[in-house]
């Protein structure tokens, strides 16, 4: 017969590990937590494989005493919660007090902190303190987390490949460099610069770095108040489009989020400017008094529980059909003025075997209507094209038709519908053709995408190779 028993504090963590830490990306998620709530307004994140083989976060911050040092890694140590009620009005980021102690059991963890009046350096490996000493006083923290999910096999097995996991990181970084202009964010991977923003606290900064100058230019900033919510930010021009929700952000008191009801009401709104399967770069700011929301849903903190949700939601699809109905969405055409003249010259003066006014009377004129849709089936019916024979071009009238002729008579032909179809013939070749060839343009298209996105796309091709 068992016997109910105690679990073990580092077997809990590593429980505890398993819905905190994921991936590489919950581990510089929670770092980063921890330093925007310590007042940082410059976090630095190195990476060294993606963050597989190493995480490095230092920030500015008001730092640890070397007692809130010794119990940073015990499960639950939290300076945000004191009693119940704080529950209702979280503020901070963090406050579970699980993410540093499930982040040391699985790895080899490294603290160098400052409160500006002593410093404390701790290295724990598998959630075990195994040496402690005193450090710089350098105000501020700093995290190494190296080896990551050493001790759990399963777990590191599961870990995406290095493109993923950057991926991920660089989209979450981002994300929180929209959340806090204020905060001065550089990440980099094997020592390159991924995103490097000025912490200036201007929005739209962030936006240039992140999603590029094209983007930039056609945001449109949106603000709105009520009694309940405080909502600004931007929304993109509708002619802006990205192929997944991921470009939709709503922050809520500075917290990333996803929420499906939210998200629902910006694609609602932007249904009838572009297609169903495309979605508009929005970054939203909702300010709300805490204890209208819940934030303890899930461990990542990531889902929102709305008190007022119905009102939010209108407020909402007001302030985005309010926007877009003041843009002028027709694209400006630009109209030359000058045109192409050209002399036309009598047909009779062109070819002597016209000039003769009884065989023009005798001429048959037939209209030949080509039919453009095709079939591979060889045994397809003969079409006007396999009874035309070659024709000699005589001129061109109104600059618009070719004027031709052969041993059977005289042919015009439509300059435009003529090109189309060599366009088509030539394209259906190529795509019924087993072997693609690919043609170097001209000038070169620039395209720009997010740090992230490029990421997927470049293993996407590296996959090809």
């Amino acid at each position: 017969m068992s016997h109910i028993q105690i679990m073990d504090e580092l077997l809990a963590n590593k429980i505890a590990a398993g819905e905190v830490v994921e991936k590489t990306m919950n581990v510089v998620k929670e770092l980063v937590e921890n330093s925007i709530d310590a007042l940082s307004d410059e976090i630095r994140i190195d990476l060294i494989d993606s963050g597989v083989k190493k995480i490095v976060v230092t920030d500015n911050g008001i730092g640890m005493s070397e007692e809130d040092a010794n119990l940073a890694f015990l499960r639950h140590a939290t300076s945000k919660l004191v009693k119940e009620e704080d529950l209702f009005k979280i503020r901070s980021l963090g406050f579970r007090g699980e993410a540093l102690p499930s982040i040391a059991s699985v790895s080899e963890v490294t603290l160098k902190t400052s409160d500006g009046m002593v410093g404390t350096e701790l290295h724990l490996s598998g959630g075990i303190v195994t040496s402690k000493q005193k450090g710089a006083l350098r105000k501020g923290t700093s995290v190494t987390v190296e080896d990551l999910f050493y001790n759990t096999p399963v777990r590191l097995k599961y870990l995406k490949n290095l493109y993923t996991e950057l991926a991920n990181i660089v989209d979450y970084v981002n994300k929180m460099a929209l959340s806090y202009p204020n905060i001065k964010f550089v990440l980099t991977n094997n020592d390159k610069v991924l995103l490097n923003t000025d912490g200036s606290g201007n929005l739209l900064k962030v936006i240039h770095k992140i999603y590029g100058v094209n983007t930039a230019k056609r945001m449109i900033p949106i603000a709105m108040e009520t009694n309940d919510y405080e909502l600004s930010g931007y929304v993109s021009y509708p002619e802006i489009m990205k192929s997944n929700r991921n470009s939709l952000t709503v922050f809520v008191n500075g917290r990333l989020i996803r929420n499906n009801e939210l998200n629902k009401v910006i694609t609602d709104v932007y249904h009838k400017y572009m297609p169903p399967d495309k979605y508009p770069v929005v970054v939203l700011k909702l300010t709300v008094d805490p204890s209208l929301i819940d934030v303890n849903v899930h461990p990542t903190k990531m889902d929102i529980k709305f008190s007022k949700v119905v009102e939010l939601k209108e407020m909402l699809s007001s302030i985005l059909k309010d926007s877009l109905s003041k843009l002028t969405l027709i694209p400006h055409v630009a109209v030359r003025e000058e045109s192409i003249l050209e002399e036309v010259v009598p047909i009779s003066k062109r070819n002597p075997s016209y000039a003769n006014e009884d065989a023009a009377e005798e001429m048959v004129v037939e209209e030949m209507t080509l039919d453009f849709q095709t079939t591979l089936d060889s045994t397809k019916e003969e079409s006007p094209m396999d009874r035309l024979k070659e024709m000699t071009p005589i001129g061109i009238v109104h600059a618009t038709y070719i004027v031709a002729e052969n041993e059977d008579g005289m042919y015009l032909i439509d300059q435009h519908a003529a090109a189309e179809r060599v366009n088509y013939e030539k394209c259906l070749a190529q795509m019924t053709s087993h072997h693609q060839e690919t043609i170097t343009p001209l000038v070169p298209l620039s395209i720009e995408l997010p740090q992230d996105e490029f990421l997927k796309l470049k293993q996407h091709f590296d996959l090809l190779e």
